[in-house]
C-alpha cells in the first residue's frame, strides 16, 4: 500500500528541448526509486492542467510512460495518478494494467477515478457526458476490470459498458491494488469503501481530511467493509530545496518559464508547501498527523533539478516516521 508516493505532473522543463525530456523525466523516477518513495505516479492527461501550464504543453500518455519507467526502476510499483475511466474500454484498461504488471515484473498499481477535464474530452473526441453518466461509467468499469485483474472472465450488459467471458490471459504477476482518486462524500468514497483498496484524496487540504475519513468509514459500516483494509493517501505538492532562498529561487524560475503571473504564483504558493527541510518536514508532518496512512507528493517545480527528489523523499520520510 502507498506510503510514500511521488507524482510528475509537469513535462516542462528549462532548456530541455523534446529530444531530451524523457531522460528529464528518467532521471526523476530513478531518484524516485531510490530515495524512500514507494510508488511512481504519473497523471493520465492529455492537455496540461489549469494553473499548472497551458493545454499546449508537453504531456505524455502515461501507460507508455510508466511502461518504460518501469525498465528504469527496480523498487517503486507504478501507476496513474488517477486514470480517467472515460479515456478508455474497461478491458482495454484491464489489459493495459496486466501489461504493465508484467513489463514491471509485479509493480503494477490501478489508480482509477470518473475523469473531470471537460476541454480535454471536447477537442479530443472523447465522450464527457454528466457527472451522474461518469460515475455510472466509473462503476460499470470496475465491475469488469476488477474481476479481470483476478483471474476471472466477467460478463455485464450495462448501461455504458458490455463484456462477455472477459479473459484476461496471462494474468498479472501480483494481485494489482486499485486506488481510487477524488473527494466526493457520496459517490467517490462510497466506491472506495466498496471496490478499493486505497483512496487518494485531491481538492482539499489538511483541514478537510478528518471529516473524509469519517465519512469513508460510514460507508464502510454501511457495506460491512473492515475500514481498516483501507490505506488513505492524500496528494500534495511541495517544492523543497536545501535553503529557504534556493526554494524562492526556484517557484521564481519556474513562474518565469511557465508565465505565471503575480496571482498564479500566489495561488501555488498558497495550495503548496514550499521551504527548506526543516520547514517543508514540520509542514508535511502537521498533515500526517490528521490520520492520514501515507502521503502522494508532487513537484511541479523543481522535480527536473538533480538532487531535489533525492531531497524530498528523504525530507518526507523523516516526516511520516
Amino acid at each position: 500500500m502507498t506510503r510514500l508516493g511521488y507524482q510528475i505532473p509537469n513535462f516542462t522543463y528549462p532548456d530541455t528541448p523534446p529530444n531530451k525530456l524523457f531522460s528529464t523525466i528518467v532521471a526523476q523516477a530513478k531518484e524516485a526509486d531510490t530515495s524512500g518513495f514507494d510508488r511512481l505516479f504519473v497523471m493520465d492527461h492529455f492537455y496540461q492542467l489549469p494553473l499548472i501550464g497551458t493545454p499546449d504543453e508537453p504531456m505524455m500518455e502515461c501507460y507508455t510512460l510508466l511502461a518504460a519507467l518501469a525498465q528504469h526502476t527496480s523498487n517503486v510499483r507504478l501507476a496513474s495518478l488517477v486514470t480517467g475511466n472515460t479515456y478508455r474500454n474497461p478491458t482495454l484498461l484491464a489489459k493495459e494494467i496486466t501489461t504493465l504488471d508484467h513489463v514491471s515484473g509485479g509493480r503494477a498499481t490501478l489508480g482509477i477515478g470518473a475523469g473531470w477535464f471537460e476541454l480535454e474530452h471536447q477537442q479530443l473526441g472523447f465522450e464527457f457526458g454528466t457527472f451522474t453518466d461518469r460515475f455510472e461509467k466509473l462503476e460499470e468499469a470496475l465491475q469488469i476490470i476488477l474481476p479481470m485483474l483476478n483471474g476471472e472472465a466477467p460478463s455485464l450488459d450495462g448501461k455504458h459498458y458490455k463484456a462477455e467471458n472477459a479473459v484476461n490471459s496471462p494474468a498479472p504477476l501480483s494481485k494489482v491494488p486499485v486506488m481510487i482518486g477524488g473527494s466526493g462524500e457520496k459517490k467517490t468514497l462510497r466506491m472506495v469503501a466498496q471496490y478499493a483498496d486505497e483512496s487518494n484524496l485531491v481538492g482539499i487540504g489538511p483541514d478537510g481530511v478528518p471529516r473524509k475519513l469519517e465519512v469513508l468509514a460510514e460507508h464502510c459500516e454501511r457495506l460491512g467493509r473492515d475500514r481498516s483494509e483501507i490505506k488513505v493517501t492524500m496528494l500534495q505538492t511541495v517544492t523543497v530545496a536545501p535553503t529557504m532562498e534556493e526554494a524562492e529561487a526556484d517557484l521564481a524560475a519556474m513562474a518565469a518559464l511557465k508565465g505565471w503571473g503575480e496571482e498564479e504564483l500566489a495561488m501555488v504558493k498558497m495550495i503548496s508547501i514550499h521551504g527548506d527541510p526543516d520547514t517543508v518536514g514540520e509542514k508535511l508532518a502537521a498533515t500526517m498527523s490528521t490520520g492520514l496512512d501515507g502521503l502522494t507528493i508532487n513537484a511541479i517545480v523543481n522535480g527536473h533539478i538533480p538532487g531535489r527528489v533525492s531531497l524530498l523523499g528523504q525530507v518526507a520520510d523523516a516526516a511520516l516516521g
